[in-house]
């Protein structure tokens, strides 16, 4: 795997953060994400070689949160909870209208490949459903009309930063 030397050095240095070396696994996902867009098996090999792990001690991380990928994806990442609390108010329905604004299929990414939208397990505030998370921003108590605008939004700022009809800047 051809990582960035910058990339390289920040791991070096977040290794040593750590007396345990298998305690650097998420910064670790983290970066390689950051630099390649998703987590691929791979990456799962190079970091368990490097924290002297098993390379299911990574994977079941990898596929455990929400926030690693484990195929390119979208410029911009919608996640929408699917878990109960998120379920009884309307998650369904949300990701659906995300889908639709989007033209993207279950867990898909639109034909520009500006989206992503996916359900994915739980986004840590069951007490204020349905949420979806647009990249790093929650959006909570989310309904149709809060979709459509949020949806709107992400269309307005691809336009202002003069990117193709539709499509969404990262």
């Amino acid at each position: 795997m051809n990582l960035r030397p910058e990339t390289l050095q920040q791991i070096d240095e977040v290794v040593t953060h750590y007396p345990v070396k298998r305690s650097a696994v998420l910064p670790l996902l983290h970066l390689i994400q950051e630099e390649q867009g998703c987590i691929t098996p791979a990456a799962i090999e190079w970091i368990a070689a490097r924290l002297e792990l098993q390379p299911v001690n990574v994977y079941e991380l990898v596929t455990f949160y929400p926030m690693f990928r484990q195929e390119p994806g979208g410029r911009r990442r919608i996640k929408v909870c699917r878990t109960l609390s998120c379920a009884l108010v309307g998650a369904r329905r949300v990701a659906e209208e995300f889908r639709q604004q989007f033209d993207c299929g279950a867990d898909g990414t639109s034909p520009d490949g500006a989206v992503t939208v996916e359900f994915v397990e739980c986004l840590a505030s069951c007490g204020s459903g349905p949420v979806a998370m647009i990249d790093d921003d929650l959006h909570e108590r989310l309904d149709l009309a809060r979709v459509r605008e949020l949806a709107a939004q992400l269309k307005s700022d691809a336009s202002a930063a003069g990117a193709p009809e539709g499509a969404v800047p990262s």
